[in-house]
C-alpha cells in the first residue's frame, strides 16, 4: 500500500483491521500548524514572519507563504510588511476552533462529501464505506469543532505536545 505524503492520514481500527480514511491535505495540516505556531509567538508580544514560522513548523518556506496568504486572506490571522511586522490575530481571545481553518482550506462541502468519492451518498444510496466512514466524519467533526487553536497552543506551552519532528529527541 503506498501513501501520498501530501495527505494527512487519520486511522480508524475495527476488529484489529485497519481501515484508512483520508481526512486532511497538507494545507490544512500546515494552516493549523502555523496558527499554533503565530498564537504561541503572539501571547509572547512577538509577529513571526513567514520564514520563521516555515523553520519553526517543519514546513517548505514557499508552501508555507502560499499557506498563510490564503489563512490571512480569509481573515484567520492578520499580517503587517516591514519593520514590527510578521502574522498575528486581531482578537487572541476569540477561540479559533479546528473546524474553522478546515471550512477555508477544505471547503464547507468536507463533511458532506463521500468518503468513497462518489458524487452523492446516503443512507437510501450508501456507498460500500458508508456506514462506517459516517462514523468517523461525524467524530472527526465533534472533535475538530471542539479543538481550538489556542487549546493545541496550550498543549504545546505545557510540554504536553510538539509542534514539528525538530522537538522530537
Amino acid at each position: 500500500m503506498s501513501f501520498d505524503k501530501n495527505v494527512l492520514y487519520f486511522y480508524t481500527v475495527t476488529n484489529t483491521k485497519k481501515q484508512i480514511i483520508v481526512m486532511l491535505g497538507k494545507t490544512t495540516e500546515y494552516s493549523i500548524r502555523s496558527l499554533v505556531y503565530i498564537y504561541i509567538q503572539n501571547m509572547k508580544g512577538e509577529r513571526p514572519g513567514f520564514k520563521e514560522i516555515a523553520k519553526n513548523i517543519d514546513s517548505p518556506e514557499e508552501f508555507t507563504g502560499k499557506v498563510l496568504q490564503i489563512i490571512t486572506r480569509a481573515g484567520l490571522v492578520s499580517s503587517m510588511k516591514g519593520r514590527g511586522g510578521g502574522f498575528f490575530f486581531d482578537n487572541t481571545k476569540k477561540p479559533l476552533t479546528l473546524l474553522d481553518v478546515i471550512n477555508v482550506t477544505e471547503g464547507n462541502e468536507f463533511f458532506h462529501k463521500c468518503g468513497f468519492g462518489l458524487k452523492s451518498c446516503d443512507a437510501n444510496n450508501p456507498c460500500p464505506m458508508h456506514d462506517e466512514y459516517a462514523t468517523v466524519r461525524e467524530s472527526f467533526y465533534n472533535l475538530v469543532n471542539r479543538l481550538t487553536i489556542q487549546s493545541l497552543a496550550s498543549k504545546v506551552n505545557h510540554n504536553k505536545a510538539i509542534l514539528n519532528r525538530l522537538e522530537i529527541g
